[in-house]
């Protein structure tokens, strides 16, 4: 009796486990995720994201960014891509984005040559996440192996993008903390992501407050800056400076000595180093070791893609990136 007993219990734990596994593993990423379904799929990215870097050293800046602003609304769904259409409004016009977020049509580029390897297979939430890795890499920074599995929201949140979830670059060491830990990241995630700013530019919208106003900003730099930003609102306000004035098309350290320097673009940037803040320590490390900086903006990356994914049935596999199915 006892030993039909326990023979029911073990069978009884064993569905128990093989269906908490099944569940669990559904709705996680993975590196592999593809390698039956579409083994090319690593391939066709790069050789598009490669052609538009060639074309235009920007463009890898702009490819990573879509991911961060596609991850920090809602999670990492592809949500950013959708348009505009008579009876929606997606998120390409909120204000972190307007004029702002570019490179759809490299994406476009990018999942017609996925679709031609392999038909109806490849989110193009995944393919920004692809995309953002190669970026990165192309431009001298890290590697990583990009988890993937995610699927693509049916919709959009222009309320959410503008809701504040994306940092401005007016954000304070408080806020930008605050935004980063509601999408499971921590300080040193928050500093090693900045560090992005090592590649791209910024429009004068973003800096005029800082040039012109703030007293924690190397002088020459200001100067140097203000000739391209003037102080009127209205006036350049799309003119760009690159957010690291030192090599701004190379992944590099560079952007964590110009905040040693005070020569930070945005207020967001600055306030990472500023006279004993929590991070001014992060700052230092990363600015001597380009070995621990890429290793941690790897981790936070892959810690990043994580945010909110759509797994299983929920969403689609678009076939057009700018539209549901």
């Amino acid at each position: 009796m006892a030993s039909g007993r326990s023979s029911s219990l073990c069978s009884i734990w064993v569905i128990v486990l093989l269906v908490g596994f099944t569940g669990s593993s559904s709705a996680q990423l993975s590196t592999n995720f593809y390698s039956k379904s579409c083994p090319k799929v690593f391939d066709a990215v790069k050789s598009v994201v490669q052609s538009a870097v060639n074309k235009e050293k920007r463009m890898g800046a702009s490819l990573l960014r879509l991911h961060f602003h596609d991850c920090f609304v809602n999670g990492c769904d592809g949500s950013i891509l959708l348009d505009d259409t008579s009876s929606f409004t997606g998120e390409k016009t909120a204000r972190p984005n307007n004029n702002s977020v570019r490179g759809f049509e490299v994406v476009d580029n990018i999942k017609s040559q996925v679709e031609k390897t392999c038909p109806g297979v490849v989110s193009c939430a995944d393919i920004l996440a692809i995309a953002a890795r190669d970026s990165v890499k192309i431009l001298g920074g890290p590697s990583w192996n990009v988890k993937l599995g995610r699927r693509d929201s049916k919709t959009a949140s222009l309320a959410a993008a503008n809701s504040g979830v994306i940092p401005p670059p007016t954000s304070t060491l408080s806020q930008l903390k605050t935004r980063f830990q509601a999408v499971g990241l921590n300080e040193r995630d928050l500093v090693a992501l900045s560090g992005a700013h090592t590649i791209g530019q910024a429009r004068c919208t973003s800096f005029r407050a800082r040039i012109y106003n703030e007293t924690n900003i190397d002088a020459s730099f200001a100067k140097a800056r203000q000739s391209k930003c003037p102080s009127t609102v209205g006036s350049g306000d799309n003119n760009l400076a690159p957010l690291d004035v030192q090599t701004p098309n190379t992944f590099d350290t560079a952007y964590f000595k110009n905040l040693i320097n005070q020569k930070g673009l945005l207020h967001s940037d600055q306030i990472l180093y500023n006279n004993g803040g929590s991070t001014d320590s992060l700052v230092k490390t990363y600015s001597g070791s380009a070995n621990t900086f890429n290793s941690d903006f790897a981790k936070a990356m892959i810690k990043m893609g994580d945010n909110k994914p759509l797994t299983g049935s929920n969403g689609e596999i678009r076939l057009n990136c700018r539209r549901p199915n």
